[in-house]
């Protein structure tokens, strides 16, 4: 079996938000979408129960976590918190799901105050998600490392240094360019020179008379 750092609660509590989740929004659509009402409703009880059964493995597992993870004395009263939050958000949806098998059995829809109570529901659901990702992404609780952030560099920063890079070798070239360009101008400028001097002197090396 494979490692799981800390254990196997991330695996399920995935499960546990989604499903549940997933009920909620599409108990909402049922009473909203007529035409799809009938196959909505089938599908967010099916989540419901689903998600209620997972979640036991999300409560077993986490309670794991919450005593054998490594953490300080800050991080130690969000775990409680976080605890807190998730068995009562629990017990909620199992009330919840009894209450969907009930009128299951009697072969009867859940009514508005049904409704209500599943998207009251979801209040603590979000709560006790994000307290957990507190834990993670703040705390650190359960990450075996941390990245060296300073040994890290985005592709748009190298990008960006070649084209400088680039940018500054062509204005190199060109300044190059311009140099050797202007050399000639000048070795040019020197013969035309040393033409007009030929002419102007005789033979003999003497300036030449106009008459």
């Amino acid at each position: 079996m494979p490692e799981i750092i800390p254990n196997w609660h991330p695996i399920f509590v995935h499960f546990t938000v989604g499903l549940l989740g997933a009920a909620v929004i599409m108990y909402l659509l049922s009473g909203l979408a007529l035409g799809l009402a009938k196959p909505l409703h089938t599908a967010a009880r099916i989540n419901l129960i689903a998600g209620v059964l997972v979640t036991v493995g999300t409560v077993l597992t986490g309670w794991y976590a919450y005593n054998t993870v490594a953490h300080d004395a800050a991080s130690h009263e969000v775990m409680t918190t976080h605890r807190n939050w998730a068995l009562f958000t629990a017990a909620v949806f199992l009330v919840l799901m009894l209450w969907a098998l009930n009128r299951i059995r009697q072969k009867r829809r859940e009514g508005p105050l049904f409704l209500l109570a599943i998207v009251l529901a979801a209040v603590p659901l979000s709560v006790t998600g994000f307290l957990g990702g507190e834990l993670v992404y703040r705390h650190g609780v359960g990450v075996l490392s941390l990245p060296d952030t300073d040994d890290h560099h985005h592709h748009d920063e190298e990008h960006e240094h070649r084209h400088d890079h680039d940018h500054d070798h062509e204005s190199e070239d060109h300044h190059d360019h311009e140099d050797e360009h202007s050399g000639h101008e000048d070795a040019h400028a020197h013969d035309d020179e040393a033409d007009e001097a030929g002419e102007n002197h005789g033979p003999d090396g003497n300036e030449g008379h106009r008459h």
